[in-house]
């Protein structure tokens, strides 16, 4: 999770639409918060007038408190540097389902390949321009999140060494925080959108499913090109690519994804990767597993998740391919 958490003010809430068929309820007002949220975009559009914003500001300061590396005296902070190993619930859950995605990508998947991340210069301490095999291989030494446990409510690590960067897997946590507060105040029919992953329940204000574009990769960080529209409703889906966030060396282009088993950004044939699945913790946990794995593996494991679908883009001799699991839904016409 990036750091300087909150930019600016959120934006005045604004109505929608007059929803009249489908899901929605008759006469039903749509409103939408936007703004900036741990360093990124956030839109959340529900079904209800009442104004919201305080209480999702407030699920997402106490994520950022929990769980944000680039945050000094957050709880997971202060874990990395052996100052005080006391666990909270939101860590032991994604510790919990970080493990399970460890286990499902073949140790594709870990958060504690921090060290790693750190030092090629994409996490939350100043890396390195090149790193060198020594300095790759010694901090290699201190990944393996199989290798660390809760004990009495303690994090017990693998090594004194080892940190936690749960970015890959924070966010989607916190818009299900933000997804689980909405329904407990009776909200019905919401998208929760943060940095490109989506929480969706219901419809939206014109009594349909959630129309969610995916973009295609390209480099640009201001570019959305379209390469697919998907109709969802009571689903989670988010997106991971090294299309963006990356950089060039004298080894070449290297892209943030660092595998935890060589150390070295993953530049393989996987462009992005899209993942729908029943929460966005895990639907971002899976995204990212998906980038460090190759294709078939990656689509296999996919296959194998309950209420999960994936579509893949894949560099095939230069030109962009596209590869789905069975279930992915279909490309529908959004009107544009």
């Amino acid at each position: 999770m990036p750091k300087n958490i909150f930019n600016a003010a959120i934006m005045a809430l604004g109505m929608l639409a007059m929803a009249s068929c489908g899901g929605a309820r008759q006469g039903e007002v749509y409103t939408t918060i936007e703004g900036s949220v741990w360093h990124t975009t956030m839109r959340v559009t529900y079904g209800g007038a009442v104004n919201m914003e305080d209480s999702v500001m407030a699920v997402a300061e106490r994520v950022e408190a929990s769980l944000s590396p680039f945050m000094a005296q957050s709880r997971i902070s202060r874990i990395n540097r052996n100052e005080d190993m006391a666990v909270d619930g939101y860590i032991a859950t994604v510790l919990a389902e970080s493990q399970r995605v460890n286990r499902l990508s073949g140790g594709a998947f870990d958060p504690t390949v921090a060290p790693l991340v750190n030092l090629w210069g994409f996490g939350y301490e100043q890396g390195v321009d090149e790193p060198t095999q020594a300095e790759i291989d010694s901090c290699r030494q201190l990944v393996g999140i199989a290798d660390c446990r809760i004990e009495d409510g303690m994090m017990v690590k693998k090594s004194g060494g080892t940190q936690f960067n749960f970015s890959a897997i924070t966010k989607g946590f916190g818009i299900d925080r933000i997804a689980e507060m909405l329904r407990g105040q009776g909200v019905e029919n919401y998208m929760v959108e943060i940095g490109g992953e989506i929480a969706l329940r219901g419809v939206n204000a014109r009594g349909e499913k959630w129309h969610i574009q995916i973009d295609a990769p390209t480099s640009g960080v201001a570019d959305h090109d379209r390469l697919w529209v998907v109709a969802l409703s009571d689903c989670c889906v988010a997106t991971s690519g090294n299309y963006r966030n990356y950089r060039d060396t004298s080894r070449g282009r290297v892209g943030h994804t660092i595998s935890p088993t060589t150390g070295m950004p993953v530049m393989g044939e996987v462009l992005s990767a899209t993942v729908i699945a029943p929460t966005t913790m895990t639907a971002d946990a899976l995204a990212t597993s998906l980038m460090a794995m190759d294709a078939a593996a990656g689509l296999a494991m996919i296959e194998n998740e309950p209420g999960a679908e994936a579509l893949i883009v894949v560099d095939a001799d230069g030109e962009n391919r596209v590869l789905t699991t069975g279930g992915f839904p279909p490309r529908v016409d959004d009107g544009k």
